[in-house]
């Protein structure tokens, strides 16, 4: 019987039978000298490539590694969640494994965590990643910080370690749209955040797309906060305040004999422009609503096809 590992280190793995074999030779050469008992846990997000395969081999050369395999591809941090139901660790790091987070970073996260933190997060203080991405990730969280009232940190994402009992509570959080850094940020818990290098990423592309990256930060919005609800209120009743006073205006006019015809272009810009605002009040609505429909239907947000 194995003891239990002090550390699980999670990953995802998609589109990477090029980078598997790296990835855990890197977190070994980091992991050894430690002198703790840990586990690595890669989760296949129904990669369609042969990451799988890379993976069933490496498991079989070693003890340690533990290889899951979703029964579709669901997402990258639903493929996280589904890794850290199986992380045994006391400390659990969570990592990508394009090595962009660099494994040689864990033992510094660790020393840091046992300082008496909970949550250490990796701040990455100089991203490799491309312009785009970059600037993605900058607008997102501004946009989120403004729409949750939160302030969301653009340098830091999944890299870092955590307490089991952090875990244990973000496995709780039932949310039908998972993002596994905001689950953290929502828990709690006595955290701090510390400077590390970001490489290059090892091989392949990103798999994010801009579509995929809008939406991501869509459905993350709309799944965390309700401002966007708040902020039609508000408009519809500033529509309300100035269509109020347009039309006392134009009540004078009438009263005092200054409208002589009655404006067509006003008429037709004010329906559409009133449509409009109906429209896409309803429309968010309908969105704030489907989602709550997707929560109550409470299917599994991954389901394990296999283990190796």
């Amino acid at each position: 019987m194995q003891p239990t590992p002090v550390i699980s280190i999670v990953s995802p793995v998609y589109r990477a039978e090029s980078i598997v074999d790296k990835l855990v030779e890197e977190i070994q050469s980091v992991m050894e000298p430690l002198g703790v008992h840990y586990e690595i846990v890669l989760v296949d997000d129904r990669s369609p490539d042969n990451s799988w395969v890379k993976m069933k081999e490496l498991a079989q050369k070693h003890e340690e590694l533990k290889c899951i395999r979703l029964s579709r591809n669901y997402g990258q941090h639903p493929a996280i969640m589904a890794g850290l139901t199986k992380a045994k660790g006391e400390w659990v790091v969570v990592m990508d494994c394009d090595l962009q987070d660099n494994p040689k970073e864990i033992k510094r996260l660790y020393e840091k965590a046992l300082e008496g933190f909970e949550v250490v997060l990796a701040r990455r203080v100089q991203r490799q990643d491309r312009f785009f991405k970059k600037l993605s990730s900058k607008i997102f969280s501004k946009v989120y910080s403004y729409f949750s009232g939160v302030k969301y940190d653009n340098e830091v994402a999944n890299f870092g370690i955590y307490h089991k009992k952090v875990i244990q509570s973000v496995l709780q959080i039932t949310d039908v749209i998972k993002f596994f850094p905001l689950f953290v940020k929502e828990v709690g818990y006595n955290s701090t955040a510390i400077e590390v290098e970001h490489g290059e990423r090892y091989a392949g592309e990103t798999t994010y797309s801009l579509k995929t990256l809008i939406s991501l930060a869509f459905n993350t919005i709309i799944s965390f906060s309700n401002k966007p609800l708040k902020l039609f209120v508000k408009f519809g009743l500033l529509v309300s305040a100035l269509a109020f006073l347009v039309g006392a205006f134009y009540l004078y006019q009438g009263l005092t004999g200054q409208i002589i015809v009655s404006g067509y272009t006003s008429l037709i810009v004010s329906i559409w422009f009133l449509s409009g605002v109906i429209i896409t009040t309803i429309g968010i609505t309908g969105i704030y609503i489907g989602k709550i429909f997707d929560q109550t239907k409470q299917r599994p947000v991954f389901i394990i096809d296999e283990e190796a």
